[in-house]
């Protein structure tokens, strides 16, 4: 019994010293951007800032020369519509591959599986004339459908209803349920943790998306966060508090949405073990 305390404090210190050492660059950029200039790379660091500059530095960043609240808006919109779209059309997909039996389906699924060991890289070029070619070039409804379909979501969510029994869907079918009543009254509520976690995923990916919006978009009144961020760069690139104040402004989100759709899993596989 001690050596497995002492094993369980051993794990903990070290996992707390672990925690600490990969927050310590965000601490360091939150405090950077609190700071005049002159302080930011003062040596010892002063984690708490003694002269205080955040008003200026973040009024810097919201309402310089740099439309960064553009930018945001932009980043926001293209993030909820590809979000919500790729999670619609991943559990819709993962529902017919896993409960709607059809000839050539699992080799169907394969060839879907398949193409997500090809790199986006290598589709650039192809995406780029066919977008050309069908008037999407420069625009956000593009970028909202370079993200729709995610052969992740389709994989992750299909290894979930797959988890559903079938004499569920059976006892559906029989009080004459058709698929979209079962997909939406009775799949989606029992695949909550998933729909989470591929949320998250899906968020975090397309908001930090800096590829796409380069290759895509023309127009500085389309840029993205990301493109706005590299523009800030180049702006005041000399000014490391007002880089972090923007970096901290753009992760913000990030963090909130985790903070959110963590706490969605939890209850959901909560809610699932109680209903089992």
């Amino acid at each position: 019994m001690r050596s497995i305390k002492l094993n369980r404090v051993i794990v903990t210190v070290f996992m707390g010293v672990a925690g600490i050492l990969f927050i310590m660059p965000f601490l360091w950029m939150l405090s950077a951007s609190f700071k005049p200039e002159l302080d930011v790379m003062k040596y010892p660091i002063e984690w708490i800032p003694s002269k205080w500059n955040a008003v200026e530095n973040y009024k810097q960043v919201w309402a310089g020369a740099v439309p960064f609240t553009l930018y945001y808006w932009n980043t926001t919109k293209v993030t909820l519509m590809s979000t919500a779209l790729s999670l619609i059309i991943s559990a819709m997909a993962a529902y017919g591959f896993s409960k709607i039996i059809f000839k050539g389906r699992d080799i169907l699924f394969l060839v879907v599986l398949a193409t997500f060991m090809i790199p986006t890289q290598a589709i650039l070029v192809p995406q780029f004339i066919m977008y050309r070619w069908l008037g999407l070039f420069d625009s956000h409804f593009g970028l909202v459908l370079l993200a729709a379909s995610g052969v992740l979501g389709t994989f992750l969510l299909r290894q979930f209803f797959l988890g559903i029994h079938d004499e569920i869907i059976e006892s559906a079918r029989i009080d004459a349920a058709g698929h979209w009543t079962i997909f939406m009254r009775i799949a989606m509520p029992l695949v909550q943790p998933a729909l989470a976690t591929y949320m998250i995923l899906r968020f975090i990916w397309t908001w930090n998306d800096y590829q796409n919006p380069l290759i895509f978009l023309r127009s500085d009144s389309l840029f993205t966060l990301q493109l706005g961020i590299r523009k800030f760069a180049d702006f005041s690139g000399e000014f490391y508090s007002l880089m972090m104040a923007g970096a901290v402004s753009a992760i913000l989100p990030l963090l909130i949405i985790f903070m959110i759709g963590q706490k969605q899993v939890i209850e959901g596989v909560a809610m699932g073990s109680v209903k089992g």
